[in-house]
C-alpha cells in the first residue's frame, strides 16, 4: 500500500453501552432495515458492540455477563445483514472497563496507592466515570476466555476493536506481586507507571495471540494507547485509529498534531470523529453536515479513512434523521476518495517529536506549531528523532526537545548535507522578564506595522554573532512587575532602545530564536510570533512547495502520485459559541485565491473534482499558478503533468 488510505474509508463505530436497567434490549431492531439505512448513507464499515463498558454481551451465549434484557442475539443479525451488503463489521470488546465484572468481583479493581480504588467512586454519577479492572487480576484471564468465545464464535471476523487500553497504575495484591516479582518499588510513583506499562504490553500480547488462534492477521486496534508509542507497539498494529472528537474533550487542535505524526509510520490510518453535538453517548445531539463534513474533509487531506462515532439506541431502532446528515457527509467523501488513494505526502518540514510534556505547558508548542504552520501553508510531519528525517529540507527543533551530543552531531551531519533547521528557545540566559517587545528588521516586517510588538512569553538573552541577519530585536521593558514595581496594567510598557539581545536571527543554514514563539501562538495568537517563523523559512526555504494568497484560516495539503499532484483545500473556521464548546455550522466562502505549486514536470492540466471544473493555468519552470475564484468547505484540484 502508497500512503495511509485504508481500504474501507467510511466508517461508523456505533457505541452500544446499555445498563442492564434498561428493558427490552434490541427488541425493535430490523436487520433489512438497519442495513439498507448504513447502505443507503455510504457507510462501508460499520464496528460493532460484542461486549460494553457495562460488562453486557450482546449475543447468543451462556456467559452471566449477556445483558440481561437482551432478548435474540443482536450482534449475529447486525453481521449477516451488513456482510450482505457487503459492509465489513469490526468487532468491539471493552477491556478494563466492565461494570459486571468489578461488581461480581470487586476484588479485581484497580487500586489507587491511597486505598481508594480506581474510576468512579461511591454515589458519583459522573459521566465518563467507570469502575477499572486491573489487568494484573484474574479479570484478565477472564477478559481472554470473553475474546476467545468471540471470536471463535464470528470468525472469520473483519477486526477486533478492544477499548480503554491506557496504562493503569495499581497497588492491587496482583500488581503489588508483580512489581516486587520485577524487581520495581511500588513506592515509587516511576515504577507503578512502568509496571503500569509492562502489564500493558503483556495483555496487548496475550489478547493478540487468542485471537491469532482462531484467525491470522486479523487488524487488531486497541484504543486509547498514545499515539506516540506508536511506533514501540508497531508488532501489534496493522492500522491506526485516531479517536478525536473535536466537540468533545479533545478539541479541534488535537487530530492535527496527531495525524501529522501518525501519517510517518506508514500505516493505514482511520480518523474517527463523531456526530454528537458533545461527546459519547449525547443521546439527541447531532452536529451539522458543514461540522461533520469538516472532520472528514479534513482526514481525507492527509490521506486518512472516516469514522464517525454514534449509538445506537437500546431498543436496536436506527435514527433515520442522523444517517441522513451521515450520509450526505460521505457521499462527499465516496466522490473524494478516488483522489485520495495511493497518494504520497510531500516532503517539506520535519518537527523533531518528543511525547507532550507538561513542564512549562511546553507541549503547547506542537499546537501552535499546526496553527503557524498551516496558517502559512506549509507541508508539515511530527516525526520520531530516530526515525529517517534526513530527506526533509527542513528540521524543526521545538522547545520541548532536548538535544542529546549524539543527535546534535546527527544534525551538523545533516547541516553539513545542505539541511536547514529552525531551532526554537536556544540556549542562553534566562530573561528576568515575563514579556518583551520585538523590533522587527525591515525586511523581515511582513505586513506589520513598524513598531514594538509585545511577546508574552519568558524568552532568553542571546546575543548574534558578528555574521548573523538579525530579525527581530529584544525591547526590554523598564522593569519586571510586581507588587511594589508595576506601570498600568498589565505588563511594563518597553524601553527606549534595544536591547543588545536578539530574538531571531540566521545564521548559515539555521533560524535560531530566542523565544518559545510556537507556545506563544497557541496561548496568545499573537500574530507577531507568526510573522518571526514566517521570516525565518522564509530565508531557510525561499522556494516552497506552495504559496497561497487568500484568507489565513484557509488551509491547504499537498500530496503526490505519479504523474499527478494533488491539493487538498479546506474553508471551515470553528467557532467558541459557549465558553467550553467549539462548533461549525457553516462553511466558510473565500474569493479569488491564488495558487502558487512547485511542480515536477510539464503540466497539462488542472481540474476541480467536487465542483468538476476545468482551471485555467499559467507554468513557467517548475513554478504552476492559478486561481480558485471561489472555495466553500472541501474542494480537491489535481494537477496533472
Amino acid at each position: 500500500m502508497i500512503g495511509n488510505f485504508p481500504a474501507r474509508a467510511r466508517q461508523i463505530h456505533l457505541d452500544f453501552h446499555t445498563s442492564p436497567l434498561i428493558p427490552e434490549v434490541g427488541a425493535r431492531f430490523d436487520a433489512e432495515v438497519f442495513a439498507d439505512l448504513m447502505a443507503k448513507a455510504k457507510v462501508d464499515s460499520v464496528t460493532l458492540f460484542a461486549k460494553c463498558h457495562h460488562g453486557h454481551l450482546y449475543f447468543n451465549t451462556d456467559h452471566p455477563a449477556r445483558h440481561p434484557t437482551l432478548g435474540e442475539g443482536l450482534l449475529e443479525r447486525q453481521i449477516e445483514a451488513l456482510r450482505r451488503r457487503d459492509i465489513r463489521c469490526p468487532i468491539y470488546i471493552s477491556a478494563p472497563v466492565d461494570e459486571f465484572a468489578a461488581n461480581t468481583h470487586p476484588e479485581w479493581r484497580a487500586v489507587n496507592p491511597d486505598g481508594s480504588l480506581v474510576g468512579r467512586q461511591p454515589f458519583s454519577a459522573d459521566a465518563f466515570a467507570w469502575q477499572i479492572l486491573d489487568m494484573s487480576s484474574p479479570y484478565l484471564d477472564y477478559l481472554e476466555a470473553q475474546t476467545d468465545e468471540i471470536v471463535r464464535k464470528f470468525a472469520p471476523v473483519d477486526g477486533i476493536f478492544f477499548d480503554m487500553c491506557w496504562d493503569q497504575p495499581s497497588v492491587s495484591p496482583w500488581a503489588l506481586a508483580g512489581m516486587k516479582k520485577d524487581g520495581l518499588d511500588p513506592t515509587s510513583e516511576a515504577d507503578r507507571s512502568l509496571y503500569a506499562n509492562r502489564v500493558t504490553i503483556r495483555y496487548l500480547e496475550r489478547l493478540s495471540a487468542v485471537v491469532a488462534k482462531h484467525q491470522k492477521d486479523v487488524p487488531i486496534w486497541f484504543n486509547s494507547r498514545p499515539i506516540a508509542d506508536a511506533s514501540k507497539e508497531r508488532k501489534f498494529l496493522r492500522h491506526l485509529e485516531i479517536e478525536a472528537l473535536p466537540t468533545g474533550q479533545w478539541g479541534y487542535a488535537y487530530f492535527p498534531v496527531w495525524v501529522r505524526y501518525g501519517k510517518t509510520l506508514g500505516l493505514p490510518t482511520i480518523a474517527m470523529t463523531g456526530r454528537f453535538h458533545k461527546s459519547w453517548s449525547d443521546f439527541g445531539g447531532l452536529r451539522t453536515p458543514a461540522s461533520l463534513q469538516y472532520d472528514c474533509a479534513l482526514a481525507l487531506a492527509h490521506g486518512t479513512g472516516c469514522s464517525v462515532g454514534d449509538q445506537l439506541h437500546p431498543s436496536g431502532g436506527v435514527n433515520q434523521g442522523v444517517y441522513e446528515v451521515i450520509g450526505q457527509v460521505y457521499r462527499h467523501v465516496e466522490k473524494c476518495e478516488p483522489w485520495c488513494r495511493e497518494v504520497e505526502p510531500v516532503k517539506e518540514l520535519a518537527i523533531l517529536f518528543v511525547r507532550p510534556i507538561s513542564e512549562n505547558g511546553a507541549d503547547r508548542c506542537f499546537d501552535g506549531i499546526v496553527k503557524v504552520l498551516s496558517q502559512l501553508r506549509y507541508q508539515v510531519v511530527f516525526i520520531d528523532p530516530e526515525a529517517d528525517w534526513e530527506s526533509y529540507p527542513v528540521i524543526i527543533v521545538p522547545e520541548p526537545f532536548s538535544v542529546s551530543e549524539e543527535m546534535e552531531a546527527r544534525l551538523q551531519q545533516y547541516l553539513a548535507a545542505g539541511g536547514k533547521i529552525l531551532r526554537e528557545s536556544v540556549p542562553g540566559g534566562a530573561s528576568p522578564y515575563t514579556a518583551v517587545y520585538l523590533r522587527f528588521e525591515a525586511s523581515a516586517r511582513g505586513a506589520l506595522p513598524d513598531t514594538e510588538h509585545v511577546f508574552y512569553e519568558r524568552g532568553t538573552r542571546f546575543v548574534p554573532q558578528k555574521d548573523d541577519q538579525v530579525l527581530a530585536w529584544i525591547v526590554e521593558p523598564y522593569f519586571e512587575r510586581s507588587w511594589d514595581n508595576f506601570c498600568a496594567h498589565a505588563q511594563t510598557p518597553n524601553s527606549l532602545e534595544n536591547s543588545p539581545y536578539a530574538a531571531a536571527v540566521i545564521r548559515g543554514n539555521e533560524a535560531l530564536f530566542a523565544l518559545p514563539v510556537f507556545r506563544g501562538y497557541a496561548e496568545h495568537g499573537n500574530i507577531p510570533c507568526r510573522q518571526l517563523v514566517q521570516a525565518g523559512l522564509q530565508k531557510l526555504l525561499p522556494d516552497p512547495i506552495i504559496r497561497l494568497m487568500g484568507p489565513a484560516y484557509v488551509e491547504v495539503t499537498v500530496g503526490t502520485r505519479p504523474g499527478e499532484t494533488i491539493l487538498h483545500f479546506l474553508s471551515y473556521v470553528p467557532q467558541k459559541r459557549t465558553p467550553h464548546l467549539e462548533g461549525i455550522e457553516d462553511a466558510v466562502a473565500a474569493r479569488n485565491l491564488s495558487a502558487d505549486i512547485r511542480v515536477s514536470g510539464k503540466v497539462t492540466s488542472v481540474k476541480r473534482i467536487v465542483d468538476s471544473a476545468e482551471l485555467s493555468f499559467e507554468q513557467e519552470g517548475n513554478r504552476l499558478k492559478f486561481t480558485l475564484d471561489w472555495l466553500e468547505g472541501h474542494e480537491i484540484v489535481v494537477i496533472s503533468c
